[in-house]
Order: structure tokens, then C-alpha cells, then sequence
């Protein structure tokens, strides 16, 4: 189910939006300041966030701001003010999309869909999915079930090249041009290395994938299972 974080101290606007949103299908969760919206954001899985700009603590400006550099969730800004200057400022703090009150709830959620298919088609971009193992390109995270690894740079980047073309073999040469450039002057032992190192921190984590020694070739990563 998509989880909808609606911050609003309006209570009447709230249950308007509550009501509509889920009618529609959609997992609600309600706060009435950016406080509170940074606690639940916190705490649970959250897919969008609809945001007023006038409330007490925090305005919605200053939230999108930090759910922008916190959460990878796009943002959805209400406001009664409609003039040109509030929404370039709405712009430049990272809100996706701009709605002026009063508006249709129905426009709201053409709004919300229209925007999840954009962040979904985002993420299918830059993730890569084999059985529990997850691969992020945009924040260099590998998950294995709910552990997030850290990887250096070269082994995230030669584990992701790798996990994009599963069963295809690569040589030692390729792999040099593809992660390190053609301006690399070492030596390609360096992808053994890599290689090794890979190895030794995946193995006893998962069996979703396996990255094989093709002899005389260079390394292919095989899924199992």
C-alpha cells in the first residue's frame, strides 16, 4: 500500500483530504506541523508527502527543504497564496509540484499519481533488484533483506556494473575501462583485488548472487536460486 504523509494544521483541510485520499486507496498518516511530519517521516515508510506552507513551528518551505535532503520522497506544496514569488520560492526549497488553495481533491490525486509514476520509473533507473539484494545507484547503498552496506567507491561501482549484466563475462581489461577509465595507469590486478574483496563481504550474507572466475576471461556474476 502507498503511504501518504499529509502535514496540514487546518483540521477542516485534513479530513477534506484524509477522507478523499483514502477513499482512493491510499495509507494516510496525518500531522499538523513540520515537527511532528519530521517524527512520522522518521518512523515509517512514507512514499509522498503533502505539505501546507503556513504552519506553527515549521512552514512548509523550511520541511521540504529537509525532507529533500533526508528522504528520496517527492512533495506536493498547498498553499492559498497563488503569486508568482511563492512558487519559485517553493521551487527553489525542492517541492515537485505546486497546488493553490482552494482545489479539488480530485486534482490532488491526479497530481499524487501522476507523481509516484515519475519517482517509480526514477528508481527503476538507478536500483537494482537480484532475490534480497538491493543496489542504489543514487545512494550508494547495497540492502541485503534490512542491512544496508557501505561499500567503497571502486567496489560499489564494479559490484553494480556487474549486477546490471548478470551471466555476461567480463575481462579484466573491460572492467578497468568501465570502473577506473581509460586513464588508469595500474595495474589490473587491481580488479582481483576488487574481486576478492567483494567476495569476501557478500559471501557469508547472502547466496542471491555469485561472482565466478571465467579462466583465461576474466569474471562473470551468476545469479542463484
Amino acid at each position: 500500500m502507498t503511504n501518504i504523509l499529509l502535514v496540514d494544521d487546518d483540521i477542516n483541510m485534513i479530513k477534506l483530504i484524509h477522507i478523499h485520499l483514502t477513499e482512493q486507496g491510499y495509507h494516510v498518516f496525518l500531522a499538523g506541523d513540520g515537527l511532528q511530519a519530521l517524527d512520522i517521516l522518521n518512523k515509517e515508510t512514507i512514499h509522498l508527502a503533502v505539505v501546507d506552507v503556513m504552519m506553527p513551528f515549521m512552514d512548509g518551505y523550511t520541511l521540504t527543504k529537509v525532507i529533500r535532503t533526508q528522504h528520496n520522497i517527492p512533495v506536493i506544496l498547498l498553499t492559498a497564496k497563488g503569486q508568482i514569488e511563492d512558487k519559485e520560492k517553493g521551487f527553489q526549497a525542492g517541492t515537485d509540484d505546486y497546488l493553490v488553495k482552494p482545489f479539488e481533491p480530485k486534482e490532488l490525486s491526479f497530481r499524487i499519481k501522476a507523481l509516484l509514476r515519475r519517482y517509480h520509473h526514477e528508481l527503476a533507473d538507478h536500483m537494482i533488484q537480484i532475490g534480497n539484494t538491493t543496489i542504489n545507484k543514487k545512494s550508494y547503498e547495497v540492502k541485503i533483506h534490512d542491512r544496508t552496506i557501505l561499500l567503497p567507491l571502486k567496489e560499489f561501482e564494479l559490484l553494480y556494473f556487474l549486477m546490471s549484466k548478470p551471466s555476461q563475462v567480463f575481462s579484466r581489461d573491460l572492467l578497468i575501462e568501465q570502473i577506473w577509465g581509460l586513464d588508469y595507469e595500474g595495474d589490473d590486478r587491481t580488479v582481483d583485488v576488487h574481486i576478492k574483496r567483494l567476495r569476501e563481504r557478500f559471501s557469508p550474507l547472502t547466496d542471491d548472487f555469485q561472482i565466478k572466475t571465467v579462466r583465461g576471461v576474466g569474471y562473470s556474476l551468476e545469479v542463484k536460486g
